[in-house]
């Protein structure tokens, strides 16, 4: 057998994707799943993005690239932030990766040493904590708070900054997965005057940027002497629901830039042509397209939202973005002696025979997350419709969760959550 990694050993998986599995199963063998748990798009690839890549394949442009990305996407890239975003870039600024998520690797590999010490507000996207472990960083958890509509507090920054033994980077969200809160201008401009004038940097991943249901997305970037301290993460993955083409694109100072193209060279090469050749096209013809998207995307969140209300023991914050809706549901998980990932779990596999709603408990985030459920909007109207009307159905069947916890003990809540 052979001989792992400490690293790989204790690595944590993003659970969406092993939900998603399971759900997939399930319907595969005749359940009716309504899966609420992966924040896909439902939606098709824009068109003029579909077009792009399907004539960069018939132009056989189907070989290696440049490791910072082609020219024109980057270039594109720059004016699309000036414009949207209201900083200056040029395509000096702009390297691609395949999505976003990369570029917390590549963030980390450039700035971080060991022992680090990294904040981060929980709940937290799941991958930010295995990309610092790579490192041999430290996370810094702190957690955001409903009370404060789950935005980051200036204080915490200033008590990382000022007590812990090696503070290097801080990892900022907005709007925020899982918790749809929005960082406003005012929060971002207050963290930028802590940092100015230090060492440390900031990664500020963005992907949901066309997602801000009130106002417009504010960057840290646009901040003064931003582009010295911060690298803004983007994909097309929400915005132009390209998930499936694995493309994205970071902003930064020319020699982060520089250093990130450096390590791209040396693991992935580069990202593919065509899926390039698409995201240049969505950038540059599919704005309309992608505000009506967005548009689509905020009543489902109205609906989904509205509907959680009505389900008794679930507290719901209307989110500022994202298209995700975390409920806090501890009175249903105190009254019912389940986790809320139990929970999750209760309703997709034990709650019903022939049907199930696939969502995430909220400590598949990070600690700070128990108590509360993730559910997304990637499902029709009426699907989301069926699966609001299953929840009090489902959580009335307290002998289904009984059964339930007795073949899954792991989901047993040992001590009732805090509800104050």
């Amino acid at each position: 057998m052979a001989r792992l990694s400490s690293l790989v050993q204790n690595l944590t998986a993003e659970t969406a994707f092993t939900v998603l599995a399971i759900a997939r199963t399930l319907k595969a063998e005749g359940k009716d799943v309504v899966e609420l748990e992966i924040g896909d798009s439902p939606f098709p690839s824009t068109p003029n993005a579909k077009k792009a890549g399907i004539h960069a394949i018939e132009n056989n442009e189907t070989g290696y690239g440049p490791s910072l990305g082609l020219p024109d996407l980057r270039a594109a890239a720059a004016r699309f932030v000036t414009k949207e975003f209201g900083y200056s870039a040029t395509a000096e600024n702009i390297v691609v990766a395949s999505g976003a998520k990369p570029f917390e690797t590549y963030f980390a590999e450039a700035v971080l040493e060991p022992g680090d010490g990294v904040l981060i507000f929980s709940p937290q996207f799941p991958t930010y904590v295995p990309n610092l472990q790579r490192r041999g960083a430290r996370a810094v958890e702190v957690p955001l708070r409903v009370e404060s509509q789950f935005r980051p507090s200036v204080e915490d920054v200033r008590d990382f900054l000022a007590n812990d033994p090696k503070p290097r980077a801080i990892f900022l969200n907005s709007p925020q997965n899982p918790t749809g809160g929005v960082a406003t201008k005012e929060d971002l401009a207050a963290i930028a005057d802590l940092v100015r004038g230090t060492d440390v940097m900031i990664f500020s991943d963005e992907p949901y940027c066309h997602m801000v249901w009130e106002g417009k997305h504010a960057s840290i970037l646009a901040e003064p002497g931003m582009f010295d301290h911060a690298l803004a993460a983007y994909t097309f993955s929400k915005s132009y629901s390209m998930s499936g083409w694995r493309v994205g694109f970071a902003v930064g100072s020319p020699e982060l830039v520089q250093a990130i193209g450096l390590l791209i060279n040396t693991s992935a090469s580069c990202t593919p042509t065509l899926a390039q050749r698409a995201a240049q096209a969505a950038l540059e013809q599919d704005a309309e397209t992608r505000d009506e998207y967005m548009g689509r995307f905020r009543s489902k969140v109205v609906r989904l939202c509205n509907g959680l209300k009505g389900v008794e023991g679930f507290n719901v914050l209307q989110p500022g973005g994202t298209f995700y809706v975390f409920p806090d549901v501890r009175p249903v998980c105190n009254r019912l002696g389940i986790t809320s990932h139990g929970l999750a779990m209760y309703l997709l596999e034990g709650a019903d025979d022939d049907f199930g709603v696939a969502c995430l408990g909220g400590e598949c985030f990070g600690e700070a997350g128990h108590g509360f459920l993730r559910f997304s909007c990637a499902e029709p109207d009426e699907r989301i419709d069926q699966a609001i009307a299953f929840l009090p159905k489902a959580l009335e069947r307290t002998d289904r969760v009984q059964k339930y916890l007795k073949a899954n003990p792991k989901f047993v809540l040992k001590k009732p959550y805090p509800t104050s």
